[in-house]
C-alpha cells in the first residue's frame, strides 16, 4: 500500500535513495512519537524542501516541538509565498512572531491568510477568533465588542483584556472565572492572585489563600501558595504580566495545548505548548504538560529531559517530577525499585506539605503497601478538622486499606465515618457494601446500600458488578445474570467479572457458557495467581466445591 505522499515521491527521479530513506524514517520516527531522532532524520533530507510539498509542514513540526521556534520560523519566512508554505500552523507561527516583535500591520496580514483555514476545525475557528481580539487589543488599546461566541473561552480572554488595559471590571471576570461551577478553572487563581500583586492588595490574596484545597489543588496553585507563605510575591510577578502580549499570547496558546492534550493528541499539545514557552519563556511551569504528554506517549526518556527542568527551588513542580519518575520507574522495572525512590527522595524533602504526605499515602496504597498507606492517612488525618471538605475521602482510602490488610473492624468504622458525613458517596457505599457480602455480613443491608450506589452511578461497573453479585448471593440469578452482562460489557477484561459471571451462568444451569467465562479468566492478564488455582478447581468440580 502506498500513500499519496509516498508514492508522490517515489515517482520524482530527482530525489535519490539516501534522501527518501531518511525522510520516510523522519516520518515513521514522528508517527511513532519519537520526534527528537525525527527530526535528525528531517535535517538529514532537507533537499526535499522544495520538490515535495509537504516536507516543509513536517520539518516544521518537528523543529517546533523539539523547542525550536525560531528555527521554524526562520524557515518559513524563506518558503515564504511557495506552495509549500501555505498552512495553517506557518501562518499562525508568523502572526505570533511579528506580534512578538510588535509588528501588527503585518500580523494583520499573516492572520488574514489564517482566515482561509479557520473552518478547518473549531479549534482553528478559536484560535484565529481570539487572536484577531487580541491584535485589536494590542494595536488599538480597546477592546473589539464583537463577540465570536466562543463559550468558557470568551470569559478568559476578556479577563486577560482588561487586565492588560488596567480596568475595573478584570475583578469580575477573574472572579468569574474561579468561581464557575461546571469546570474547574483554579489555574486562573494564579492569574488572579498576580493581578492583585500589582495593584497592591495583599490583604485579598490572603482571603484567596484561606480558600484554597490544598489537597485537590493543581502544581500551579501548590506552588501559588507556597510562594505567598513565604511572602515572595515577586515570584509571581516575574514569570507572567497581564500588561506584556507575549504573556497573554503564551497563557491562550497554553489553552490549546491542553485541548489538545484532553483530546490525547499528545503531539499536537507539545507543538502548541513550544509556542507558549517561545512567548514566555519564563513560565517554564507550563512544560509539565510537555512531561505529562510524553509520559503518556510512553515516551519516557523525553519526559525524564523536561522534567530536568523543575528543582526544589519551586518545590511542588519538584514534587511532580519525582512522583513521574517513580511511576516510571514502576512501567519500566517493577513496583519495588519505584517505592524505594520515592522513600529515598521523600525523605530529603523538609518539612512535606500535607498534599505530599497525602500523595505518598495514596501511591503506597497502589502500591499495597498498606500498613505505610495508614501511616500517612493518619498524619493528614490529624491536620484537618472533621468538617473540612477532604475528611470523608481519606476516611474511605485509609478504611479501604484497613479493609485490604483483613482488620475489618477498623475498615467498617472507618467507612461507617465516612459515610456519616457523606451519605450518599456512591463509592464509599460500594465498597463497603461489597466488603460485607465477601463477609457474608448484613446481606440485606449491603444490597440496600448497592442500591443506592446504583442509583447515583448506574453506569459503573464496579458498582453494577457489586449489586448483581449481590442477587446472586440471595438467589436473585436471573436479575444477576441481568446486571452482570451490563458490567461485562463495560469491563470485558476484568478477571472478577468474568469470574463472577461464569458463577452466576453456572447457577442457570448453563455451565458450558459457565467454563467458557472462568477459561477466560485463566488468559487475562490482571488475574492473579490465587484466582488461577480457584478457576480452575472450578473448571475440574463446580463452583461449590472451593
Amino acid at each position: 500500500y502506498q500513500t499519496s505522499v509516498y508514492s508522490k515521491i517515489i515517482n520524482n527521479t530527482e530525489f535519490n535513495s539516501k534522501n527518501l530513506s531518511n525522510y520516510f524514517s523522519a516520518l515513521l520516527l514522528f508517527n511513532n512519537k519519537k520526534n527528537s531522532k525525527a527530526l535528525d532524520h528531517f535535517s538529514l533530507s532537507k533537499q526535499l524542501i522544495n520538490n515535495h510539498d509537504p516536507y516543509l509542514e513536517n520539518y516544521v513540526n518537528s523543529l517546533v516541538i523539539e523547542g525550536q521556534v525560531p528555527k521554524a520560523i526562520k524557515e518559513l519566512k524563506f518558503n515564504l509565498g511557495k506552495k509549500n508554505s501555505n498552512f495553517f500552523e506557518a501562518y499562525l507561527l508568523l502572526t505570533l512572531d511579528s506580534i512578538k516583535k510588535k509588528n501588527f500591520k503585518k500580523s494583520k496580514e499573516y492572520l488574514n491568510k489564517i482566515a482561509n483555514f479557520k473552518e478547518n476545525g473549531a479549534l482553528q475557528q478559536i484560535i484565529y477568533e481570539s487572536l484577531k481580539k487580541y491584535i485589536y487589543l494590542f494595536e488599538n488599546k480597546k477592546v473589539l465588542m464583537k463577540n465570536p461566541g466562543l463559550g468558557n473561552l470568551n470569559i478568559i480572554n476578556r479577563a486577560f483584556e482588561s487586565c492588560y488595559l488596567g480596568a475595573r471590571s478584570t475583578d469580575v471576570y477573574f472572579l468569574n472565572i474561579i468561581n464557575e461551577n461546571d469546570v474547574n478553572y483554579s489555574r486562573y487563581i494564579f492569574f488572579y492572585i498576580n493581578y492583585l500583586i500589582e495593584q497592591n492588595r495583599h490583604q485579598e490574596i490572603n482571603e484567596i489563600l484561606d480558600q484554597m484545597d490544598t489537597l485537590d489543588a493543581n502544581l500551579l496553585i501548590l506552588q501559588s501558595k507556597k510562594w505567598i507563605n513565604e511572602n515572595n510575591f515577586s515570584n509571581f510577578t516575574n514569570i507572567f504580566s497581564c500588561k506584556s502580549e507575549n504573556d497573554i499570547l503564551a497563557e491562550f496558546i497554553y489553552i490549546i495545548a491542553n485541548i489538545y492534550s484532553s483530546e490525547n493528541d499528545f503531539n499536537r499539545s507539545n507543538f502548541y505548548n513550544q509556542i507558549s514557552m517561545f512567548l514566555n519563556p519564563k513560565f517554564i511551569f507550563n512544560l509539565s504538560l510537555t512531561a505529562e504528554n510524553h509520559y503518556m506517549n510512553e515516551n519516557y526518556r523525553e519526559c525524564e529531559k523536561t522534567l530536568e527542568k523543575f528543582n526544589k527551588k519551586n518545590l511542588a513542580y519538584y514534587w511532580f517530577k519525582v512522583k513521574k519518575k517513580t511511576f516510571i520507574i514502576a512501567k519500566e522495572y517493577d513496583n519495588e525499585k519505584s517505592f524505594n525512590y520515592l522513600n529515598l527522595n521523600f525523605k530529603k524533602i523538609k518539612n512535606p506539605s500535607i498534599k505530599m504526605l497525602f500523595d505518598v499515602a495514596n501511591i503506597s496504597k497502589s502500591f499495597e503497601e498498606y500498613d505505610i498507606a495508614i501511616g500517612y492517612y493518619n498524619n493528614v488525618l490529624s491536620q484537618l478538622t472533621p468538617n473540612s471538605k477532604n475528611y470523608s475521602d481519606i476516611l474511605y482510602k485509609r478504611g479501604s486499606s484497613y479493609e485490604r490488610l483483613g482488620e475489618f473492624s477498623k475498615s467498617d468504622n472507618d467507612l461507617l465515618q465516612s459515610l456519616e458525613i457523606n451519605p450518599d458517596d456512591p463509592y464509599t457505599l460500594n465498597y463497603l457494601a461489597y466488603s460485607w457480602l465477601e463477609r457474608n455480613y448484613k446481606i440485606e443491608t449491603a444490597i440496600e446500600m448497592l442500591e443506592r450506589a446504583y442509583k447515583k452511578k448506574q453506569n459503573d461497573p464496579y458498582i453494577i458488578d457489586s449489586i448483581g453479585w449481590a442477587y446472586y448471593l440471595v438467589g436473585d440469578f436471573s436479575k444477576a445474570e441481568q446486571l452482570m452482562k451490563q458490567a461485562l460489557v463495560l469491563m470485558p477484561d476484568d478477571p472478577i467479572v468474568n469470574d463472577h459471571y461464569g458463577d452466576i451462568l453456572w447457577s442457570l444451569n448453563k455451565k458450558m457458557q459457565a467454563q467458557y467465562y472462568w477459561k477466560s479468566v485463566l488468559n487475562l492478564k490482571d488475574t492473579e495467581e490465587s484466582m488461577k488455582e480457584k478457576i480452575n478447581i472450578k473448571l475440574l468440580k463446580g463452583p461449590n466445591k472451593i
